[in-house]
């Protein structure tokens, strides 16, 4: 792979044994049957499935994604979908309000430059009156300076607030206004509405999830049958995500699915009880490291917090050589401490043995890598297949 350190494209053909830590790798089976049941719950539920590209940041990924049967990819911000197009992801929709002026002329750009690729479409959330108006001085400011006399049109979703408590105008009334006013601007398009619970992803039991979804669920009928008394068609009600996908996807109202960290897996959504209507996911995603001091209550590796995210609680040890009764703890930027689970007796690792962590929380611990090591073959005896870019790190603006 051209533009690479040697060291990470010789890897390519070598065994596993061989990669450098800490490093950040993929279970390339893994994830390939992620996808593969994934798709088939959209396909047997008759759903759209637009996974989150902010999980990886990889248009390679990206692509296996969309030639796994999704519509497209959503972003979180304008950087993001500049990366996907430039890699040649040309359906993208960003789910999250776009303020700023310059960032809104470079959505516009974007909706301008996908316009002549087949089932280019550039799609983005609102929930206000002043955003819908910026981001419509912006569309007539790029169709006005644009070389083709085709007048290129925006996707735009009304996002409200389902439970989350972010971003998102209230539900009922304040939508159908908001739908209203994209509906006067020429360059804008009424798409749906977005219309993700949040807070519901990572509820444990089933049962609180299937309570939160259900409300969620009742606040976009009670605007769908508004917008309908104004004669508005609702659209496509896009959301969901990794904990409780089914959930919407059973409910008769949602059209389309974001979720996107089922791909990988981290420790957190591994938490949640399994609810009966989902797939079964695999962890694809894990750090491989190594240990570089040994003492009598504990034990050292090279993984530090530059190497994985913490938000969510602290990465698990995965259960290879006997070394599932081992918990690890914060030792700072460059090390992480290994212990028996409960001081118990579980034996510590030796001096230089390698050891593989499954992330707390994965989108966060991407956006600390430059690459991602794809594995085939699983990480015992498998072998490095590809060097897979973070091509979106640092995409923040």
């Amino acid at each position: 792979m051209s533009n690479l350190p040697a060291r990470l494209s010789e890897l390519i053909g070598k065994p596993v044994h061989d990669i450098d830590t800490p490093a950040l790798v993929i279970d390339m089976d893994a994830l390939k049957r992620n996808l593969v049941r994934m798709a088939d719950f959209a396909k047997k539920h008759h759903v759209r499935w637009r996974p989150h590209a902010k999980l990886h940041k990889s248009t390679v990924l990206a692509k296996m994604q969309i030639k796994a049967g999704a519509a497209g990819v959503c972003v979180q911000k304008t950087a993001e979908a500049e990366v996907m197009v430039a890699g040649g992801i040309y359906n993208v929709y960003i789910s999250n309000q776009v303020i700023a002026p310059a960032k809104l002329a470079r959505v516009a750009a974007l909706t301008q430059a996908v316009a002549s690729h087949s089932g280019g479409q550039i799609a983005i959330a609102v929930d206000s009156r002043e955003g819908v108006n910026r981001l419509a001085k912006a569309m007539t400011e790029a169709r006005t300076g644009a070389r083709s006399s085709a007048a290129t049109v925006i996707d735009v979703f009304v996002e409200i607030d389902v439970g989350q408590g972010r971003c998102g105008v209230q539900p009922g009334e304040p939508a159908v206004r908001l739908a209203l006013e994209i509906r006067k601007h020429p360059a804008l398009r009424f798409a749906g509405l977005q219309a993700y619970q949040g807070k519901a992803q990572h509820l444990r039991s089933a049962i609180e999830r299937r309570m939160a979804a259900a409300n969620a669920t009742k606040a976009v009928e009670l605007t769908c049958q508004l917008l309908k008394a104004h004669g508005i068609a609702p659209g496509l009600v896009t959301g969901a995500g990794t904990g409780s996908f089914a959930l919407e996807a059973a409910s008769g109202v949602y059209g389309e699915l974001q979720a996107g960290s089922f791909m990988f897996m981290d420790v957190d959504y591994a938490q949640n009880e399994r609810d009966p209507a989902q797939p079964q996911f695999e962890h694809a995603l894990f750090l491989k490291t190594q240990v570089i001091s040994t003492h009598a209550s504990h034990a050292v590796c090279d993984a530090g917090h530059k190497s994985h995210a913490i938000d969510s609680g602290m990465p698990k040890v995965h259960a290879f050589d006997n070394l599932s009764g081992l918990d690890y703890f914060n030792g700072g930027d460059e090390h992480g401490i290994l212990r028996p689970v409960d001081g118990g007796s579980t034996r510590l690792p030796a001096l230089g043995q390698l050891l593989w962590l499954i992330p707390g929380h994965c989108d966060p611990t991407v956006n600390l890598h430059d690459v991602m090591i794809g594995v085939s073959g699983g990480l015992r005896n498998g072998t490095v297949d590809r060097i897979i870019r973070v091509d979106a790190r640092g995409a923040m603006t």
